[in-house]
This record gives structure tokens, C-alpha cells and sequence, in this order.
């Protein structure tokens, strides 16, 4: 349903565009002028070599030079982009972000909070319906699968799934991207190992997930320290449990120093979805809905596809013929794909609270 051109008067208005509207060339004249009066945008958590988001900023930041990108704290993990909210619902300033970038299961959570607004892209119907909110809170962006990111200067065979991660010869070598309380990447890591071992449903995943952590912390495997290119070079920790895109561009900024290989695990493959919302008080909200239009079109989706990631409209845009075939081949082969586990939002659910809730009672590791 379009938003009539009545609604769009004034600037004022323009301001309530709601999550029903789909956005045409005429309203989104009118979404621009709104968001330029705002002039600014507040984002968190993102950083530049996460899925080609330097880039895809840039790009942004291109199209709309009157809108000031205002960056929070990249490192954040997804609890983290929650309390920001929570911390700033009643403060217009510049330490609140009007977007986040979540994992899917914080999406649900977020909405029942009451922490985002709804918000429907002009692009809605290319977005799968099982990655989407029905009233716009949230959507799915973009998604890979958990990867191994090894060092070849320390680590000389590469692990190929996830029982050589416990072998004796990795000791004081592995570590996940990301603190399992908070970050969704870590918290997926660990069901991931957890599916390797079991298929009984979430809850049951996310414990032996545990179990598998406790076993290598015990065998002084595992690395307390979150993992990332730089604790890669540095040799801090050899072997990061990682997105592949997050891995890929790693191993793009290394450039062979050094060597990285980046391995898809034999089982246990799991294929993690990130959605977007806009925060119910953002304090720029039309700059996030021209934000949330520019991810969702071709060029915002080719952006996350430049940085090794499988944007939510891979499907549309491939029957459409408008992916570059460059972007195509520089991805895994297709085959590492064909075992990949997409968790529904209830097994994420249960994994989520049962990791969250029982990593220092039962794996012991402080990661920082």
C-alpha cells in the first residue's frame, strides 16, 4: 500500500511515515527532505571490514553528502546495541543510535521490549517472509556461515571440523569472535559446535555446545580473548571461530601475512541471519528509514556481497540478473554451502538463554 501524496505536505508529516508505506520515487523525495532537515544518522556496531561495511557507509555516505554518519562503538555485540537503546530512550544526543544491526534472534526481543518502531523498505516483498517481521520491527540483512580462520605460520594442518579443535596440538590456540554472553556470533559459535554433536532441538544443542567448551577449556584449548584479524597476525589466537565473511576479509587485509586459510567446517555448519530495526526513540528517525531504503536496495545489497556476505535479496537479485559475476566468484564454492543448518527463531531462542545463562557456570572462561 503506497502512502497517499496527501500525507506528504509538509516535512512535518513526512516525519510519520509509517511501516506500512511503500516507498515510491515521490515519498521518497519527501523521506530525503525529512532526513536532510535531520542531518544526521547514528549508527553502532558497526565496523568497516564486517561485511563490507566500510564500503557500503561510504556509499551512503556518497549518495547523501548532507547526512553525517555518526559511528558508536564497533566493537559492540548485539546485547550491547540493546542497552545502548535501553540506556539512551530518553537522551536526543549523539551517544544514541537511531539503527542496529542485530542477530535474529535480539530482533524478537528488541520488538517485545518495545525497543524498535516499525518501518516497511520499499524492497519488503523480496525480503524471504521467514527473516521478517510482519509488521516491519525487523528484517533480515544479510548472512554466512561459522568458519574456522586459521594462521598457516602457526598452525601448519588446518582443522577440518570441530573434534580436530580438541586435539592436544592446538593447545592455547582457539578462540571464538566475539564474549558468548553478549555477542551473537560467539553465542552461535557455540551452538554450532553443540550441532555437531547433537540434533535434539536448541536447548539440547546449546548444551552440549557448552559441554564442547568446557572440554576445551579444560584441555587448555581454548583462548579467553576475543579473536579477530589483528589476535590472528599477532598469533594471540591462531584459530578464530568466525563468520566466513568476517574470515574472507581477514584474510583480504592480511594479504598473505600472514597466510590465513579460512575452513568450513565438515558438520556442525550453521548459517547465521542478521537483521536491521530502527530504535522506537531514535532521535533521526527518517535518516534510519532512508538508511534502512539504501541497505535494502541493489546497490546497498551488492555493497554486503562485495564483503563476502549473502545479502537477504541474493535470491531477487540473482533471477534479475544483477549480480556481477566477480562478486559470484569470489565467494566459497557453492558445495561448502550444502550442509549449512539455518536455526528457526525458536532454537535460537533456547540456545541463546541456555549459553547466555550457563557459560561461566559451566565452560569458566572470562572472555575480553
Amino acid at each position: 500500500m503506497s502512502v497517499s501524496r496527501k500525507t506528504l505536505l509538509s516535512m512535518a508529516v513526512a516525519s510519520t511515515l509509517l511501516a506500512s508505506a511503500v516507498v515510491h520515487a515521490e515519498d521518497l523525495a519527501a523521506l530525503e527532505a525529512a532526513a536532510k532537515e535531520e542531518g544526521m544518522l547514528t549508527t553502532i556496531a558497526l565496523p568497516h571490514d564486517w561485511c563490507g561495511y566500510g564500503g557500503v557507509i561510504e556509499g551512503f555516505k556518497t549518495k547523501y553528502p548532507w547526512i553525517t554518519v555518526n559511528e558508536l562503538n564497533p566493537d559492540a555485540g548485539s546485547a550491547d546495541e540493546l542497552e545502548a537503546i535501553r540506556a539512551n530512550k530518553d537522551n536526543k544526543g549523539p551517544q544514541a543510535p537511531d539503527v542496529i544491526d542485530v542477530g535474529f534472534s535480539f530482533g524478537p526481543a528488541a520488538k517485545e521490549e518495545g525497543l524498535t518502531q516499525p518501518y516497511k523498505v520499499s524492497t519488503w516483498d523480496t525480503i524471504p517472509d521467514n527473516v521478517k517481521d510482519a509488521d516491519g520491527h525487523w528484517y533480515g540483512d544479510y548472512y554466512g556461515v561459522l568458519s574456522f580462520a586459521v594462521n598457516q605460520d602457526i598452525v601448519k594442518e588446518s582443522p577440518q571440523d570441530w573434534a580436530d579443535l580438541l586435539k592436544p596440538e592446538l593447545a592455547n590456540s582457539v578462540a571464538l569472535a566475539g564474549d558468548p554472553r553478549a555477542s551473537n556470533q560467539a553465542i552461535l559459535g557455540v551452538y554450532a559446535a553443540g550441532l555437531a554433536s547433537s540434533t535434539e532441538g536448541g536447548q539440547a544443542i546449546g548444551e552440549a555446545g557448552l559441554k564442547y567448551f568446557a572440554d576445551m577449556n579444560k584441555a587448555g584449548n581454548f583462548v579467553p580473548v576475543i579473536g579477530k584479524a589483528g589476535t590472528l597476525a599477532q598469533g594471540a589466537t591462531p584459530i578464530v571461530i568466525m563468520w566466513d565473511y568476517n574470515a574472507l576479509a581477514g584474510r583480504d587485509t592480511l594479504k598473505g601475512n600472514p597466510p590465513l586459510d579460512v575452513v568450513v567446517p565438515k558438520s556442525g555448519v550453521v548459517a547465521g541471519v542478521y537483521v536491521q530495526a530502527i530504535s522506537a526513540h531514535a532521535p533521526h528517525p527518517n535518516a534510519a528509514k532512508l538508511w534502512m531504503e539504501y541497505l535494502y536496495s541493489d546497490e546497498g545489497q551488492l555493497g554486503w556481497l562485495n564483503g563476502y556476505c549473502h545479502p537477504i535479496r541474493f535470491n531477487d537479485l540473482a533471477a534479475n540478473n544483477k549480480i556481477p559475476q566477480n562478486l559470484l566468484d569470489a565467494l566459497p564454492p557453492a558445495a561448502a554451502y550444502e550442509k549449512a543448518v539455518f536455526p528457526t527463531l525458536e532454537d535460537q531462542e533456547a540456545s541463546k538463554a541456555v549459553v547466555t545463562g550457563q557459560w561461566d557456570s559451566v565452560v569458566g572462561a572470562n572472555v575480553q
